[in-house]
């Protein structure tokens, strides 16, 4: 158990605390205890339970529980609350938009105890008959099940990044590092993964087959298995794996095949015949001199999703692309003046340690009342401590940001004085989410004109495996910024990654500037930067084309320069 963790299994107490109308004093104390701890940098699993009563907001008994938690990954009253809840009611304790009142409503009035039962009670219309629900919130509910039961099974990229790269390491160390390579979505650095898939160099099938079995976590499922292939799962967190083995001398065509999408493997080569045809009826020394064969240049594992790539491997152009040690700083981040979890200080000071040249702060704006938004006289607050720490941090540059949000009509909500008074601006949709495609793309226009928006964020909305972003017309939103000279975030949050990879290179063409940005809300966030772009570059990002690959003396006169073409006053 980390401090994560011991914040997660108080949330699921406190939701089921709410479900079951315990004594809301005791909900206080426990919602005032995970506040401290998602706020604090203290290691909670260090301390023994006089260093845990001293943390203010935890105190005696969430003492015990913390150390129980530790100890055992639960407490005796979390085990009491979970006895009394049908497990199925879990599930729909997860759906968004739920909360445990409305949970418990069902649950009471309808028996509904499971995602099954709700959704054949939503069919039925009964669940829009009950007080406080309705037909709209009806069919939020279905479509939030229809969400879940498509994501079923599927994961982030991030969430799986550091295991599989274990599993691989031990695997190479041993069967050999040359004979182990990841294929699939993996492969292709995908944001969401169905599957890991792990091809294998070997004339000996079963002795591979054996040595999987010694690994404590891997589950075979010696039904769905072949000769050929070893199917089963990776057990935390649970995520399908499969293991294909080849002769020697097709490992190269073989990984080749089992990398690319089905879209790649089907573009034309000069002779006639598809990559996939080239591919296999060759044998290769190397994945390069299979592309030569084809009439290509070599097109890098991430690209090969059968989209501009063929074009530039056809041409013999294809650019280098953007690497994290390309980045020289860091946009869009969050401080304790909004809803960030360390200071100003802090998050500059962090910024500087890694190695970066600057860092842009954009706090919350005012109208996000529930994200602790800065009112007037705290920007200005603000904007007193970058100047005062620019003088003690140089050459180190904290710039004066600001993610301001975009208002039902598209405006930001700052007057102008105040918008003028930053280095840049963030503009982003927060609020008001369920738009049609007409209304989200003529808010963004709006917001896109505004002279003072130096940056579009994260800019569908969407929160991967949790929800679908509002729809927006790409191509219009893409030209505007175009037009306007606004920049185009790669939110690299794992749960975001938006804008969406598939748009990158177009956007690239109008001219457009990306800045991947972790939008991080504590120091940890900053690591979130390698998913921007690892995404950046499936879309085909080159250093050229990033805003933050600018120096810190660069980003300056950009953003000087971009203010007096756009405000000459």
């Amino acid at each position: 158990m980390d401090n994560k963790s011991i914040a997660k299994k108080l949330k699921l107490t406190i939701k089921l605390m709410e479900l079951h109308d315990e004594n809301s004093f005791k909900i206080r104390s426990y919602q005032t205890a995970l506040n401290t701890i998602e706020r604090g940098d203290i290691d909670l699993t260090k301390l023994d339970q006089e260093a845990l009563q001293k943390i203010n907001g935890i105190g005696k008994s969430l003492a015990e529980v913390i150390l129980n938690l530790i100890d055992t990954e639960t407490f005796p009253y979390l085990e009491d609350l979970l006895g009394k809840t049908p497990r199925g009611l879990l599930e729909v304790l997860n759906l968004k938009g739920l909360g445990p009142k409305k949970v418990k409503a069902l649950w009471e009035e309808l028996n509904i105890t499971s995602t099954h039962e709700l959704m054949e009670a939503c069919q039925a219309g009964q669940v829009a008959k009950l007080k406080g629900f309705g037909e709209k919130t009806q069919e939020t509910i279905i479509q939030s099940l229809d969400f879940m039961a498509s994501n079923l099974g599927k994961w982030h990229y991030a969430e799986l990044d550091e295991v599989v790269q274990q599993l691989l390491m031990e695997l190479q160390d041993r069967l050999g590092k040359e004979n182990v390579a990841l294929v699939g979505e993996f492969a292709r650095n995908m944001e969401i993964i169905d599957k890991v898939e792990i091809l294998v160099k070997t004339e000996d099938r079963k002795e591979v087959w054996r040595i999987l079995g010694e690994i404590e976590i891997l589950e075979q499922d010696t039904v769905k298995s072949s000769p050929f292939t070893w199917r089963g799962k990776i057990l935390e967190p649970e995520v399908k794996v499969h293991f294909y083995a080849s002769e020697p001398s097709k490992f190269i065509s073989e990984k080749l095949i089992r990398t690319g999408s089905p879209s790649h493997l089907l573009l034309p080569t000069e002779e006639g015949k598809t990559l996939a045809e080239v591919f296999s009826l060759h044998a290769f020394g190397s994945e390069k001199e299979a592309y030569e064969k084809a009439g290509l240049a070599y097109i890098l594992p991430e690209l090969r999703e059968g989209q501009f790539e063929h074009k530039w491997a056809k041409d013999q152009v294809m650019p280098k692309l953007l690497m994290d040690s390309d980045l020289k700083g860091i946009l869009h981040n969050h401080s304790t003046y909004s809803d960030g979890k360390h200071s100003l200080k802090e998050m500059a000071e962090y910024a500087y340690e890694l190695g970066y040249e600057y860092l842009g702060i954009s706090d919350h704006s005012r109208t996000a009342i529930y994200a602790g938004g800065l009112e007037i006289e705290m920007v200005k607050k603000q904007q007193q401590e970058i100047e005062d720490l620019n003088k003690t941090m140089s050459p180190f540059v904290i710039f004066s940001g600001i993610e301001s949000d975009i208002l039902l009509d598209g405006s930001l909500d700052y007057p102008e004085e105040v918008l003028q008074s930053f280095d840049f601006v963030v503009a982003s949709i927060h609020s008001s989410l369920g738009m049609n495609i007409n209304k989200a793309t003529s808010r963004l226009l709006n917001a896109i004109s505004n002279p003072y928006t130096t940056i579009l964020g994260h800019p569908t909305g969407r929160l991967l495996l949790r929800r679908d972003g509002y729809p927006i017309d790409h191509k219009t939103i893409i030209d505007a910024c175009a037009l306007h000279q606004v920049v185009i975030e790669i939110n690299a949050n794992p749960w975001r990654l938006d804008l969406d990879w598939r748009w990158v290179h177009y956007a690239m063409e109008k001219g457009v500037k990306l800045a991947i940005n972790p939008d991080a809300h504590e120091k940890a966030g900053y690591a979130h930067m390698k998913y921007g772009v690892l995404v950046g570059r499936k879309g085909g990002l080159t250093k050229e084309m990033t805003l933050n690959a600018l120096s810190a003396e660069e980003l300056k006169n950009y953003f000087m320069q971009r203010k007096l073409e756009k405000n000459p006053k």
